[in-house]
């Protein structure tokens, strides 16, 4: 259990890929902040039952892109836990429609909840990690951020914010014990992809080498990974898990 002891936040980690992602860090020995904004039910559940496997995990209401919430977020873990090792930067919405339709203010949320938030985590935690020597920062971005979508001006502007946010702190912290990576996934198994219609999960089906869609376990896996003492030389790195849709 490489991460006994160790100590993560996980935003929204209560669905798909975040509850993917919050299991497999309690399994490698991690206790876990839960954060959810509206799915009190599923995060108070998904705790309850890391505790009664004899792991150690709370939830916790917070809108990340709030920088009160976020503060208050970080000050709870401090305060039960005392450090923070790991943050998984996972939190994100989508909000379609081409460019000529976009409305204002679904681009304004969609870049405060998929980007923003990131900034303020990051910002928030990275202080406890420099003071301990040592952290792991893993955020999650997405296909749409290196090969674009049609209606997705918006979310791949905010998906590929965060790749060069990840690549400039990574340069910024990687002296003090640090490292800040990436993961762009492909169509994974999730709610939101459920909302894509489906036409274009067919056509995505014919791209994508491997003939699947991903699961939420195969993207927390590369994280649980990316977060090890084990990734200590890979920094500012962007791991694409996509089946084998976009290949250089």
């Amino acid at each position: 259990m490489e991460l006994r002891g160790q100590v993560a936040i996980i935003t929204g980690g209560a669905r798909g890929i975040g509850r993917a992602t919050t299991i497999e860090l309690a399994n490698a020995g991690a206790r876990v902040l839960i954060n959810y904004q509206r799915s009190a039910g599923a995060a108070e559940a998904l705790a309850a039952e890391i505790v009664a496997a004899g792991g150690d995990a709370f939830a916790y209401q917070a809108d990340v892109a709030d920088e009160q919430a976020v503060t208050g977020m970080v000050q709870a873990v401090l305060d039960r836990w005392g450090k923070i090792d790991i943050l998984v930067n996972n939190a994100g919405i989508t909000a379609d429609a081409p460019l000529a339709r976009l409305r204002p203010e679904q681009w304004q949320h969609v870049i405060d909840t998929d980007l923003t938030s990131v900034f303020l985590c990051c910002r928030a935690v990275i202080p406890t990690m420099q003071r301990a020597g040592y952290g792991r920062i893993v955020s999650v971005s997405s296909l749409a951020a290196l090969a674009g979508n049609v209606g997705q001006t918006n979310y791949a502007a905010a998906k590929a914010g965060i790749i060069g946010l990840s690549r400039s702190l990574a340069r910024e912290v990687a002296r003090d014990g640090i490292t800040v990576n990436v993961v762009a996934p492909g169509y994974v198994e999730t709610d939101m992809v459920e909302t894509v219609p489906e036409a274009l999960r067919a056509w995505a089906l014919q791209a994508i080498a491997i003939g699947r869609f991903g699961r939420p376990e195969e993207v927390a896996a590369a994280i649980r990974f990316l977060v090890s003492p084990r990734a200590s030389y890979i920094t500012g790195h962007v791991l694409t898990i996509d089946g084998g849709w976009v290949m250089p």
